[in-house]
């Protein structure tokens, strides 16, 4: 019995590891995907309203129509008040969508095994298992920033390829006029938010590993 013990906790064990780094990656990608300030930043920025002939709350209003489809279940039809659309842009669109809620998807099944695996690493004073995996993780901002810095634009298309089965995502500026003010800066700076956040949890595990060890 005891051996079987052993195996199960090791499995629980497994799995709450790997619960807890889903869940903190599809928090990244949600509060990633949804920081309306780096936009608006970006926007201003970039003159993005000026290159799509539009003012600047015309564009965040079609911003927040376009964001509000991707995160709605609910909603259907992708409606912009000032964007005209091709049936390839807009199919595109029906494949993010699809991406937004399945990260939501793993978001909320990983959310209370990971919080009951924090829990027992709490009750158990065992955070330091954290440090390991942690620093490992760690290193991923800098592995893919530095491909990222090498080439942003390939490093863009790979992501693409690896995520669409067809070549929707190419944006043709005369049939989606969309692409002008999703420009690819603007994706750059969301990959450099992520890499940011996803960076700071990851030593702000190892910080917590560490000090319950001096405990």
């Amino acid at each position: 019995m005891s051996g079987l013990l052993k195996l199960t906790n090791l499995f629980r064990g497994k799995v709450g590891f790997l619960c807890l780094f889903l869940f903190l990656i599809a928090l990244v990608i949600t509060i990633t995907i949804n920081f309306y300030p780096l936009y608006v930043v970006d926007s201003h920025v970039m003159n993005l309203a000026d290159s799509a002939g539009l003012t600047q709350k015309q564009l965040l209003l079609n911003y927040k129509e376009l964001m509000h489809y991707l995160n709605w279940p609910f909603q259907k039809v992708l409606k912009l008040s000032n964007f005209t659309m091709s049936n390839a842009g807009r199919q595109h669109f029906v494949d993010v969508k699809r991406l937004f809620l399945f990260n939501y998807f793993i978001l909320g099944i990983t959310a209370v095994p990971a919080g009951f695996f924090l829990r027992d690493c709490l009750k158990s004073k065992r955070l330091w298992r954290l440090i390991r995996p942690f620093q490992i993780g760690s290193a991923v901002p800098f592995l893919l920033g530095f491909i990222m810095i090498l080439g942003f634009e390939r490093f863009f298309v790979l992501f693409h390829e690896l995520l669409f089965s067809n070549d929707n995502w190419v944006f043709n500026p005369a049939t989606d006029p969309i692409i002008l003010v999703l420009p690819e800066d603007y994706f750059m700076h969301c990959f450099i938010l992520a890499f940011v956040l996803f960076e700071g949890l990851m030593l702000g595990g190892v910080v917590l590993g560490k000090k319950s060890m001096k405990r």
